[in-house]
């Protein structure tokens, strides 16, 4: 790959590094970053020509890496953008959990999750760690789809068994039901992942601590050490969840999940609006991360995550479109929220809170690829190859200072202007003629 392309230094600072030949090896890894000031730049380059593997990035156009998307609700991606102005409970329980129970139809789940990958990918991004739904074979048709179009994929069967909190119509029988069938989710997917050869992990994945019981949480954790697997579900995402942990528990909702086993390093929770310091000194020394959702925040959050807070303890924050709580399939539009929201929360009086777009995008890069533990997101030497290839769509109208372009990219690019998206260095995503760029 022959171009200019941006990359996340630290929090604070994104790089932009001019010409330069991105070299990929055949399992997919970013092997070299040659400079066009280096000596051999152009020798690598003609034998690059020479078989017929050279890709340039188009003038006015950029390399970025692909985006981490660390929560997504897959199943609920025909509901996205409706009953957001509802309350949480009455959009779950009149939208969300009778969407949810349709995915025992598989071929409602194949068309579904057809459409929402491929758009994922179209926005540039390369990872995903979704909510299946409680059905297993539902979860193994979304698998199977993502090993078909590239995605990098975290996949969890939803587990919600407790009837004070879960519909008759949607949820697991007992307990033993729902971690048996959590344990034959991951033996089967360990099965697709060894056959298909894709980037496919399973995930351990209480709904939240209200929709389970305490037998169910303590079984998950420790299936989730047993396997050795990631975690996610929901932490202090509003008011209401977070008095419900101290109602029932007599604990915070962080203290909760660590209680029975599902804080850990692998754990990745999400929202954490109402987290408190001493919630993110416990995330901390469990090295825990947190799926900041600017956009769903607005609507059911109650509040506005506090990211600085969190970075400056340590905690590991990347962002989440929480589809369909958030509208957007965009990590930009998530993106700029974050930036918006941050300012608000400084404007109501929390000091120090506001994001810059640099920020915005180590969440989006860096920050969700350490959650997951993965080598992504960031475009140097030993790093898997997730690429995206954006149109700087006012190239030809402002400035060419590279610190201008990479906050116009932030705040203006859509699905029509990422021209080509790659996994590992495999084409996934393709928005652009045949031959122009190659």
């Amino acid at each position: 790959m022959e171009g200019s392309y941006f990359s996340s230094a630290n929090f604070d600072k994104a790089d932009f590094t001019p010409e330069s030949l991105i070299c990929v090896d055949q399992s997919g890894i970013i092997d070299r970053v040659i400079s066009v000031t280096d000596n051999d730049y152009q020798t690598v380059k003609q034998v690059a020509i020479d078989n017929n593997v050279l890709k340039q990035v188009p003038t006015g156009s950029y390399l970025l890496p692909g985006f981490t998307d660390l929560h997504i609700h897959a199943p609920q991606w025909p509901q996205a953008g409706l009953a957001l102005d509802k309350p949480l409970n009455e959009w779950l329980n009149t939208y969300t959990f009778p969407l949810e129970a349709k995915f025992k139809d598989l071929d409602y789940a194949k068309k579904v999750y057809q459409s929402l990958i491929q758009e994922l990918l179209a926005n540039g991004t390369t990872t995903g760690l979704f909510f299946g739904s409680v059905d297993t074979n539902a979860n193994l048709v979304l698998a199977q789809i993502c090993a078909d179009l590239g995605q990098r994929a975290f996949i969890g069967k939803v587990a919600m068994d407790n009837p004070e909190q879960t519909p008759d119509y949607y949820r697991d029988e007992s307990a033993a039901m729902a971690l048996s069938e959590t344990e034959t989710f991951i033996q089967k997917l360990a099965e697709m992942r060894q056959a298909t050869g894709a980037d496919l992990t399973a995930v351990i994945t209480p709904r939240f601590v209200p929709s389970c019981t305490d037998e169910t949480l303590q079984g998950l954790g420790d299936l989730a050490k047993k396997y050795d697997l990631p975690i996610q579900s929901h932490c202090s995402e509003s008011i209401w969840e977070d008095q419900y942990a101290i109602d029932r528990f007599n604990l915070r909702d962080a203290e909760v999940l660590n209680k029975f086993g599902l804080l850990t390093d692998k754990a990745v929770m999400a929202h954490g609006t109402q987290l408190s310091d001493d919630d993110l000194s416990l995330f901390e020394q469990q090295q825990a991360a947190i799926a900041h959702c600017p956009i769903s925040n607005a609507y059911f959050g109650n509040s506005v995550m506090r990211v600085q807070a969190a970075h400056n303890k340590n905690v590991k924050v990347g962002l989440g479109t929480d589809i369909s709580g958030g509208f957007s399939p965009s990590i930009y539009r998530n993106m700029q929220q974050a930036i918006m929201s941050s300012q608000m929360l400084q404007d109501s009086g929390t000091p120090a809170a506001r994001l810059s777009a640099s920020n915005a995008f180590y969440l989006a890069t860096i920050g969700g690829a350490k959650a997951l533990h993965i080598n992504s997101g960031q475009i140097k030497a030993g790093f898997k190859a997730d690429f995206q290839i954006v149109q700087d769509q006012y190239f030809e109208l402002s400035s060419d200072k590279s610190s201008e372009i990479f906050e116009r990219l932030v705040y203006h690019t859509n699905k029509e202007n990422i021209k080509q998206v790659y996994v590992a260095g495999k084409l996934v995503h393709n928005n652009q003629g045949e031959n122009n760029g190659k």
